[in-house]
C-alpha cells in the first residue's frame, strides 16, 4: 500500500506482466483474433477516452450526466446518508463529483486499471473533497479480486457506481457473472448504481464510434502502442486500421483493428501471422432494452428499484438493490 501526498491510499492489485502477456497471446492465437478492451486503457488511452466523451457524436457521457443532474436528489435518496461509494472504471471521475458534492458520501473508492491516471484523479479529488476518505484501487475489475476489508464493513451502507455503460463491454453471460460477483460481495442493504446504453438508430451508433475527428481511431490503435511498450510487441500502427460497426443481429457495436496487409508480428517471443484484412476484435458495446437489462439484473442477484432515462430514451441509469 502506497501513501500519497494528498492523504489518499493507493492499493495495487494488477496482475503480473507475465499473466497479461499470456492473456494477450491466447487472444491473438485464437481462430478469431481478439484482445480484451481493458488493454485500451493505459495512461494515453485513458486520456483519449476522456477526449472521446466530449465529442459531439458521442452521446453517452453527456446524456448520462444530464440524467444524473436532473434526478440527483432521487438518486441520493437511494444511496443514503453517510454512505460509501465504490466506483468501477473511475477514469477522470467526472460523474462522481455530482455525488460527492452532496456531502452525503463519507468514503469513496475509485477502481481503475491505469495506475497513473487513477492516482492523478484521486489526488485531485482528495484536494477538492478533504473530508472524504479516498482509497484508490489499481485493479482489473473484470477478473475477481478482493476489496480491502475496511470497504466491506456490513454496518456501512455501500453503493457500487458503474457508469458509462461499461457493462456493455461484457458478453451477455459474462455480464451476468460480473454482476453476480458484485451482488455476492455486497450486503443486503447495499446497492448498485449503473449506467446502461439503450438500443437505438444504427446510424446514431455508427457516428458515435466513428467520429469525424478520428479520436476513436487513435484510441483503438493506441492498444497496439500499449502492447508494444508493455509486452515488447512490434506492431506497426500504420499497418492497421480502425473499423467499428453495429452488429444488429447481436445488438452490439463491434470495434476491430484491421491488418492492411499480410504480415508477421512478434509479441513476447511468439510470432503472430496476420492475413491481409484479418482483424483483431478489440471491443464490444452491447445495447440493451430496459426489459433486457432488468432481467439481467434479476438473474444476477439484484432487484431493480428505480430507472431513470433521458427524454429521447438514448441512455438509462438504474439503482439496483441486493436481494
Amino acid at each position: 500500500m502506497i501513501k500519497t501526498s494528498q492523504s489518499i491510499q493507493l492499493v495495487d492489485f494488477l496482475p503480473e506482466q507475465s499473466d497479461r502477456l499470456q492473456e494477450v497471446l491466447e487472444g491473438l492465437t485464437a481462430p478469431n483474433k481478439k484482445i480484451e478492451p481493458k488493454f485500451l486503457y493505459d495512461q494515453y488511452g485513458s486520456e483519449l477516452f476522456e477526449e472521446i466523451t466530449q465529442l459531439e457524436e458521442y452521446y453517452p457521457t453527456r446524456t448520462e450526466l444530464g440524467i444524473m443532474e436532473e434526478s440527483l436528489d432521487d438518486i441520493l435518496a437511494y444511496i443514503g446518508e453517510e454512505s460509501s461509494v465504490i466506483e468501477f472504471g473511475s477514469g477522470a471521475s467526472r460523474k462522481i463529483r455530482l455525488l460527492l458534492e452532496s456531502g452525503l458520501i463519507q468514503e469513496y473508492s475509485p477502481i481503475d486499471i491505469s495506475k497513473t491516471f487513477l492516482k492523478e484523479s484521486a489526488e485531485q479529488l482528495a484536494f477538492d473533497y478533504p473530508n472524504i476518505n479516498i482509497t484508490g484501487i489499481v485493479a482489473d475489475y473484470t477478473i475477481g479480486f478482493h476489496l480491502p476489508a475496511h470497504l466491506l464493513d456490513p454496518s456501512k451502507k455501500k453503493t457500487v457506481f458503474f457508469p458509462g455503460s461499461t457493462i456493455g463491454n461484457f458478453e451477455k453471460q459474462e455480464a451476468e457473472r460480473f454482476l453476480s460477483r458484485i451482488s455476492s460481495t455486497l450486503s443486503s442493504n447495499d446497492g448498485l448504481l449503473i449506467g446502461v446504453d439503450l438500443k437505438k438508430s444504427p446510424s446514431l451508433l455508427h457516428r458515435a464510434y466513428n467520429d469525424s475527428k478520428g479520436v476513436t481511431e487513435r484510441f483503438n490503435l493506441n492498444m497496439l502502442r500499449h502492447l508494444n511498450r508493455e509486452l515488447g510487441a512490434n506492431f506497426s500502427l500504420d499497418q492497421f486500421e480502425h473499423y467499428a460497426y453495429y452488429n444488429a443481429n447481436l445488438g452490439r457495436i463491434e470495434m476491430h483493428l484491421v491488418s492492411m496487409l499480410e504480415q508477421m508480428v512478434t509479441v513476447g517471443d511468439q510470432h503472430i501471422h496476420f492475413d491481409n484484412h484479418e482483424t483483431i476484435h478489440t471491443e464490444n458495446s452491447y445495447k440493451y432494452s430496459l426489459e433486457e437489462f432488468k432481467l439481467l439484473a434479476e438473474n444476477s442477484g439484484f432487484t431493480a428499484m428505480k430507472t431513470w432515462t433521458d427524454q429521447e430514451q438514448l441512455f438509462s441509469l438504474h439503482y439496483l438493490s441486493v436481494k
